[in-house]
């Protein structure tokens, strides 16, 4: 019942992302890139650039594009990915020419580095939304898959080729200092990207080599709560065995953490290091309360 429980609660959390992400990024998209004319990657990239050569809104434009690329995807990567797409690559379209409509939308600000400034860091927010649980907003992303099959580069590879086409492709048709709004947008995206990814998952590692380990975990266990791993190691100028002692916490209590081993051994030698993601028993699972010996 439980485990029922938590996969309804899991779909429903990425029904939330996928939808929130894709209206963020339509409304962005509505408000600060196409009033600005500012250059940007993917699909949107290519609807703005024919937009102004064909009879029909960039939302329209998208969404052809995207149906297009999902059933190449289709045919291409199988059913599985079709399903895990289908949402956004119709969703995001559809709610940009929603937001499109909205009177006064596209006259929020005149500046255009402002307006750059805010779609690179809501772009970063809206994809990082609908990233962090799986799915993708469909359009170039599936092109680049497609590619990575068939050449079996790294995906990564033709994610910037691709967008550095798109983008290169605008530039004929833009002042230079388009491309430079352009490329401001792409790099906030990505700093908020990863951002967005990993928030609330890092933790602070710390590893302590003291001759005191067997106190040091003890009090690492009873005052600040945290769990310890003990591993064993040999000095290397003395060649003495002994244990070393692995401790992952939150940034918050890394003060603590450090100052408790110092009182216990001065000497201690410790490393600190920045942990990008933690999953398990006592972080992403509920913690189990033991009797500490």
């Amino acid at each position: 019942m439980k485990n029922k429980r938590d996969r309804i609660l899991r779909s429903l959390k990425a029904a939330v992302f996928i939808f929130v992400g894709n209206a963020l990024l339509a409304f962005l998209v509505a408000a600060f890139v196409i009033p600005h004319d500012i250059i940007m990657g993917g699909t949107t990239g290519i609807g703005i650039v024919l937009d102004g050569l064909l009879p029909i809104e960039t939302a329209g434009i998208v969404l052809i594009l995207n149906l297009i690329l999902l059933l190449a995807g289709l045919f291409v990567l199988g059913k599985k990915f079709f399903l895990t797409t289908v949402a956004s690559s119709v969703l995001y379209p559809v709610m940009l020419g929603v937001m499109q409509r909205i009177p006064g939308i596209d006259s929020l600000t005149d500046n255009e580095l402002l307006a750059a400034l805010f779609a690179g860091v809501l772009m970063g927010l809206a994809l990082g939304m609908v990233m962090r649980v799986g799915s993708s907003t469909g359009g170039m992303d599936i092109l680049n898959l497609m590619l990575h099959k068939w050449f079996h580069l790294p995906v990564a590879f033709f994610l910037y080729l691709t967008d550095f086409a798109v983008v290169g492709g605008q530039a004929f048709f833009h002042k230079p200092e388009k491309l430079l709004y352009g490329l401001v947008v792409l790099v906030l995206e990505t700093i908020v990207l990863d951002q967005v990814m990993l928030f609330g998952t890092d933790q602070i590692q710390i590893f302590a080599v003291s001759s005191e380990y067997e106190e040091i975990r003890r009090r690492l266990l009873k005052d600040l709560e945290a769990g310890v791993t003990m591993a064993l190691i040999e000095t290397g100028c003395l060649e003495k065995q002994q244990k070393g002692v692995l401790c992952v916490i939150p940034n918050r209590k890394l003060y603590a953490a450090t100052a408790l081993i110092q009182d216990i051994d001065p000497e201690a030698f410790i490393t600190v290091t920045k942990i990008k993601e933690v999953r398990g028993r006592g972080f992403t699972k509920e913690r189990k309360t033991l009797e500490i010996p």
